[in-house]
């Protein structure tokens, strides 16, 4: 049976950024379950998904949070799955306050950060982490990047055609 993954957002506006990521999960046939949680408000909520989520058939855990961005570090703290956080763009710091309250966990505490509203790659993440242990959900990543190349290709031959014509 294939690993689910969950994605988690401390608050239901970051939803409009976190579809991305449901997209592409879909896109590649992962089941998901997507929830809203909060490190501050729902501790003990989150801290009891962390830590039944192997148990409850996930392999990954993505977390989306913004300003203070304690769901990642919260869940990481109580899983041994792997986690992936989002910072999430605020008005205040642009982001650059949940980028770094992401990435700068303690040491035995990891959580593996994308960019700033990086929620697209945030599940292709995911997708690649379950791929180790899935040979047909990497065969559709290769596939992809297959795909990825030959439109960077067709667009160079485009841009060549347009230099030589000036």
């Amino acid at each position: 049976m294939s690993k689910k993954v969950a994605v988690i957002m401390g608050s239901d506006s970051d939803f409009p950024v976190v579809k991305s990521a449901l997209t592409e999960l879909k896109k590649y046939g992962v089941e998901f379950e997507c929830r809203v949680m909060s490190a501050h408000r729902t501790p003990a909520e989150a801290m009891e998904f962390a830590a039944a989520a192997r148990d409850s058939g996930f392999g990954v855990l993505i977390c989306a949070a913004g300003m203070a961005a304690h769901l990642a570090g919260v869940i990481a703290a109580n899983t041994t799955l792997p986690v992936i956080g989002i910072p999430m763009k605020s008005k205040a710091l642009e982001g650059v306050d949940a980028l770094l309250a992401t990435v700068m966990m303690p040491p035995g505490v990891p959580v593996a950060t994308v960019g700033i509203d990086g929620a697209k790659n945030a599940a292709l993440l995911a997708i690649q982490i379950l791929a180790v242990s899935d040979e047909a959900l990497a065969a559709r990543l290769a596939e992809e990047k297959t795909k990825m190349a030959e439109a960077v290709r067709e667009k160079d031959k485009a841009l060549q055609e347009q230099i030589a014509s000036l």
